[in-house]
């Protein structure tokens, strides 16, 4: 998989159509920062103005919109000065869930597993996209097991990996399971015509 972030790459990107809200940089930050702490942050900002778009990680307002590419860069600029491997960009997935406060109200007051899966998780992403559609195909609690598909979103292979950590977030949430697994089983990057994931639990 090819994933390295040069200009023309970056250019590329931020021709995508779509927005994407700003908290999800201020989430790369605070990933940045439980890892690598204050200096590493300022390594991630000085690659991304070298880039050409610059962002002040801390000063980001969460509720306006970005462009997608934008969101993309930030994640590649992260992967580059630290070389993540994917293991590491899922664990970012990961974070995420576990620090939005979106999630953490919906899981809160929807009890019922199959109300978040069918009814919350979409509004989830309308609340942070302008871009993508994100249909719950199907969810078994007695096989453990949930799919989800995400439509109209191409962004980049490194997003890929990143909802694998982020999708299986809100169930992590209200399932008591010893394991939690996400495997992207269908995507645009390999010739299907959308992204599917399969999360499983024990």
């Amino acid at each position: 998989m090819a994933i390295e972030l040069t200009k023309d790459v970056a250019k590329k990107l931020m021709e995508i159509k779509g927005e994407v809200r700003g908290v999800v940089f201020g989430i790369d930050g605070a990933y940045v920062l439980k890892e690598k702490g204050k200096e590493g942050l300022k390594k991630v900002e000085e690659e991304l103005e070298k880039f050409g778009y610059p962002i002040k990680f801390k000063e980001i307002k969460t509720m306006d919109f970005f462009p997608v590419g934008l969101r993309v860069i930030s994640l590649l600029t992260i992967k580059k000065v630290f070389n993540f491997d994917d293991e590491k960009i899922k664990e970012m997935g990961i974070f995420a869930t576990k620090v939005s406060l979106i999630i953490k109200i919906f899981t809160r007051y929807f009890l019922s597993v199959k109300r978040v899966f069918y009814v919350e998780a979409p509004k989830i992403w309308r609340k942070h996209w302008t871009k993508g559609e994100l249909i719950p195909v199907e969810i078994n609690e007695e096989k453990k097991y949930a799919i989800l598909r995400l439509k109209n979103f191409s962004l980049h292979p490194v997003y890929c990996k990143y909802l694998e950590g982020y999708f299986p977030g809100p169930f992590q949430l209200m399932i008591k399971s010893s394991k939690m697994t996400c495997e992207e089983t269908k995507c645009t990057f390999r010739g299907d015509e959308y992204h599917e994931y399969l999360i499983k639990w024990q």
